[in-house]
């Protein structure tokens, strides 16, 4: 950590630059004394990151900003928000720090918070910018989290973990195994030094693979931001052993949309089945990545259009956690038909249960993108493949 950095001069520098070209920035001479201008660059591609992500470390003066790779790394603050009210108490570890924004949060909840990051300088950057936010109560300590335990006869009310992809692993990450720290190797060690842990994952996990990973599994959150899936919760108490909760939540603005069950809701749950009717209703990503298919049929009343469609339909408009449409229209999936009405038109085109891609359908009718038609191309009840000409209901 180059603290000269913090230098009004360098400073001013970095803020009045976010929307310089970086290119022309690294080839310009400017002499900036005891820093260079690639960590002066750094800084300023850092903090462009967190404008949206990380806004109150944004807005907030002297922030010292590692490597962009780990703003992109970081939970973002709307999701550290949300996990922070999953968990409370006096006391919290998290041992796997990172850049801090998990454990700025948790302070708000828990009176003494731990943060461990075993890179030094990270480690260094995240204490003075914790000061500079002026939150007291979040001890930095520059250390394996795993090896702090270990070595530590502390008890914590809860334990929060945020296992990270083995620099060895090819691809994506499907076990909680394939990350470092292997929390499924140390969950003894977890429950000694606490009744209650929470173990953030990638949104590639399996949710029933980590479930056969891990025990006494509480709670499942499955957390997406305007619709996109970000995270994985996995909540553990002690000796739990009752079924397992799902919790979706979609977190858009002024509109966070919820729907939770029981996983053995879901094994029973038998769904209605029924053609298109006057309304359509599209699922949010959260409970698309949760599995809640069948659930969701039968808690809201609607009938489902087929076994693999995974779209839902009613005569009466109702309030859903997804995309609602209005039908104007159900077309047979036919060349001459939809040829003869979209052909050279500007729609919206969704594939479910389908046999063709999205841009297969466009080139074959030549279908440009946009515009206030949404096309459901899918299978309904009878097998049969179907278009369905929808708007977009925005209230």
């Amino acid at each position: 950590m180059n603290k000269h950095i913090l230098n009004t001069v360098n400073q001013k520098f970095i803020n009045d630059n976010l929307d310089a070209d970086i290119v022309s920035l690294l080839l310009s001479k400017t002499d900036f004394g005891n820093v260079d201008i690639k960590e002066l660059v750094e800084q300023i591609e850092a903090k462009k990151k967190c404008k949206n992500k990380l806004p109150t470390w944004y807005i907030t003066e002297n922030i010292y900003y590692p490597n962009k790779l780990n703003i992109e790394q970081t939970s973002s603050e709307i999701t550290a928000q949300y996990k922070s009210t999953l968990v409370k108490g006096n006391s919290i570890i998290d041992l796997t720090g990172g850049f801090g924004v998990d454990a700025f949060y948790f302070s708000k909840q828990f009176k003494d918070v731990i943060h461990c990051e075993l890179d030094a300088n990270l480690s260094e950057i995240v204490a003075h910018n914790f000061k500079t936010l002026e939150v007291n109560q979040i001890s930095t300590v520059t250390i394996d989290g795993i090896h702090y335990l270990k070595n530590s006869d502390a008890v914590f009310n809860c334990i929060y973990i945020d296992p990270s992809r083995r620099h060895d692993s090819k691809g994506k990450v499907f076990y909680l195994k394939d990350c470092l720290p292997d929390v499924t190797e140390h969950l003894d060690l977890l429950f000694k030094h606490s009744k209650t842990i929470l173990i953030k994952a990638s949104p590639m996990l399996d949710i029933s693979i980590g479930l056969s990973e891990l025990k006494w599994v509480k709670d499942i959150h499955v957390v997406a931001v305007d619709n996109d899936v970000k995270e994985l919760l996995f909540l553990l108490e002690a000796n739990f052993e009752n079924d397992v909760t799902i919790k979706t939540i979609n977190l858009v603005e002024n509109n966070h949309q919820v729907f939770n069950f029981r996983i053995s809701e879901e094994k029973h749950s038998e769904p209605s089945y029924n053609l298109p009717k006057n309304y359509l209703y599209e699922p949010n990503s959260a409970i698309m990545k949760a599995g809640a298919f069948n659930t969701i049929s039968s808690a809201l009343k609607l009938f489902k259009l087929h076994k693999h469609s995974h779209l839902y339909t009613s005569e009466k408009e109702i309030e859903f956690p997804g995309r609602r449409f209005k039908v104007i229209d159900v077309l047979p999936y036919s060349k001459k038909v939809i040829a003869k009405q979209f052909s050279k038109t500007k729609a919206n085109i969704t594939t479910r249960n389908f046999p063709e891609t999205v841009a297969k359908i466009r080139t074959k009718f030549n279908i440009k993108d946009g515009g206030d038609s949404f096309l459901f191309f899918t299978t309904n009840v009878n097998n049969e493949k179907i278009v369905i000409v929808t708007e977009q209901i925005r209230k």
